[in-house]
């Protein structure tokens, strides 16, 4: 039997029907049995090394499982900052210890992972963060605040990002942590969007310890570990239309355009036509990322190709799904659950152009590390961090 049958077979028998108006536990509970499963069958991290509870496949393998996969409602995203971003880094820059300790619980859905970077005050200006990280004989002690903190409400690791020394330039004194989110001090609060959902969550350390060995990286070399995870997380998210854009896919869309009679509007065939090429293109680019990647060639800036492309994509989808629906879009009966997805897929897009760093900081990466323009003047690169007046240091 060839590796798409058995992946065809697998997905065929194990993939859990989706359950209308389950709470976040039993949705959580369900995903962690899933990804368990998933993984028994040797078909969780199909290309993460064999010796920390990877697969050890090959790329051309992980295609076959994506799309396989693409015709199912995988109940898998609350793992996607694990698995896309967090994990992956772990796999680059972790020490034996840590690859050992983390890795195969992750792919085995037993716990789960958000990434701990933006802040009230340092958002696209990541560096400008100001959680402290002050070193307590063999411990750290973290004091600070994040915000926007994808699914922080369920994860039980973070990879933080903290301030361990503020007499140098802002990018040189940071450090990525792993921390537990079940640690003392730790707080958590959702954060409720338009959507009138809370998938983000600002989060506060209070005096929370952390390890020696809770160091990812090196000591202030946290910008450099940011970077690596940056990379991972804009390819994730470029190659990913999660749950709540589904209604926005080109198959979607164009069931749509049947139920409603415009399947055979030549405008929105053509709009359907330009959607369809667009979703195509970004997965064949994000392929070859991923194919690089597991060659040892890491995406780096280019990441920011694939996460803009699926921003914009899903702007696009926004607009023919106006075009298609027209009010409805705006608007339905009630008990009507397809209009209501669509309504909240359309609400959602927005932060499709913010996560992971707005459209216009992927311009800025994109313009100076890919096609090599000038960068923009920078004035502070070389000022101590203490000496500057930035985010909420500014009123100091």
């Amino acid at each position: 039997m060839s590796f798409r049958d058995t992946v065809r077979d697998w997905l065929a028998e194990n993939v859990p029907k989706t359950v209308e108006n389950a709470s976040a536990e039993e949705r959580i509970a369900t995903a962690k049995r899933f990804q368990a499963a998933l993984h028994d069958a040797g078909l969780a991290g199909l290309t993460w090394p064999a010796e920390y509870g990877g697969q050890g496949r090959t790329a051309a393998d992980q295609q076959v499982f994506d799309e396989e996969a693409a015709a199912y409602d995988l109940p898998t995203d609350v793992f996607m900052i694990g698995m896309g971003m967090c994990g992956p880094t772990i796999v680059d820059l972790g020490t034996h210890e840590q690859k050992a300790r983390y890795v195969r619980p992750l792919l085995r859905g037993e716990e789960i992972w958000c990434q701990l970077f933006s802040e009230p005050g340092a958002g696209s200006d990541v560096a400008s963060l100001q959680t402290r990280a002050v070193r307590d004989g063999e411990t750290w002690v973290v004091n600070g605040q994040k915000v926007w903190t994808s699914g922080a409400q369920h994860a039980d690791f973070g990879a933080l990002l903290a301030r361990t020394n503020p007499d140098v330039p802002k990018h040189k004194g940071i450090t990525m942590f792993i921390v537990d989110m079940h640690a003392p001090g730790v707080t958590v609060r959702p954060l409720k969007d338009m959507t009138g959902q809370a998938p983000f969550n600002e989060v506060f350390f209070d005096n929370v310890r952390l390890p020696a060995g809770a160091v990812l990286g090196e000591v202030d070399a946290g910008w450099f570990a940011a970077v690596t995870m940056l990379g991972h997380e804009r390819v994730s998210i470029g190659g990913s239309v999660r749950r709540r854009y589904d209604p926005l896919t080109y198959a979607n869309l164009a069931d749509l355009a049947r139920r409603l009679g415009r399947a055979r509007d030549p405008v929105v065939r053509t709009e359907l036509a330009a959607l369809y090429a667009a979703e195509r293109a970004l997965s064949l680019f994000n392929t070859r990322l991923r194919q690089e990647a597991d060659a040892g060639s890491p995406p780096g800036a280019r990441g920011s190709v694939a996460k803009l492309a699926g921003a914009e994509l899903l702007w696009r989808a926004v607009r023919v799904a106006g075009l298609i629906a027209g009010v409805r879009a705006a608007a339905w009966d009630e008990g009507d659950p397809a209009a209501e997805e669509l309504a909240l897929a359309i609400n959602a897009t927005p932060a499709s152009s913010i996560a992971g760093g707005t459209n216009q900081i992927q311009r800025g990466i994109i313009g100076e590390r890919v096609l090599g323009l000038p960068k923009e003047p920078q004035v502070d690169r070389d000022v101590p961090f203490r000496e500057l007046r930035v985010g909420t240091q500014a009123k100091a």
